[in-house]
């Protein structure tokens, strides 16, 4: 193999499949990193829910429907079986953390895809605009963050 070909991580390229189309981003800069190490530390499980809240930043996730996704913070019920390859339970909430360019891949495109695959929760929030938009089957919020949001599985987040 040639070593002169880097891969799409040394260009700084992030690559999902959704619905059997290729998406590619630019790697996250500093005011979005910035919002994805915050947020997990206010994740936390309500006493009577029994679920473990755990959460991962920037994991692949294979659905059901062969897509490959890469949500900025994804939040399980339980720890995942898969340790060293994609995970394939599907996540019980979804936070996405807008990039600058990328507003209608992560407004647009995201919260529909994830509600059907499953997920019960998805949040999308811009760093820049202080837009929290909080998605689930039966209803959309705009809010304005700071906001705690309680998730379906008994979760805790504020964005």
């Amino acid at each position: 193999m040639d070593s002169r070909l880097l891969t799409a991580e040394q260009l700084g390229i992030r690559l999902e499949i959704v619905a059997g189309q290729p998406i590619w981003e630019a790697a996250p800069l500093y005011r979005h990193q910035k919002a994805v190490d915050r947020i997990p530390a206010s994740i936390r499980p309500d006493t009577e829910s029994g679920c473990a809240c755990v959460h991962v930043a920037d994991v692949y996730v294979s659905f059901a429907d062969g897509s490959l996704k890469r949500p900025d913070i994804a939040v399980f019920g339980r720890e995942p079986d898969e340790q060293d390859e994609p995970v394939r339970m599907v996540p019980e909430a979804v936070i996405e953390v807008v990039s600058k360019g990328y507003e209608y891949k992560d407004l647009e495109l995201g919260p529909p895809f994830y509600l059907a695959q499953g997920v019960k929760d998805v949040i999308v929030f811009n760093p820049q605009t202080l837009l929290v938009l909080h998605v689930r089957r039966d209803r959309v919020e705009r809010m304005v963050s700071p906001v705690t949001i309680a998730l379906e599985c008994g979760c805790e987040v504020t964005i």
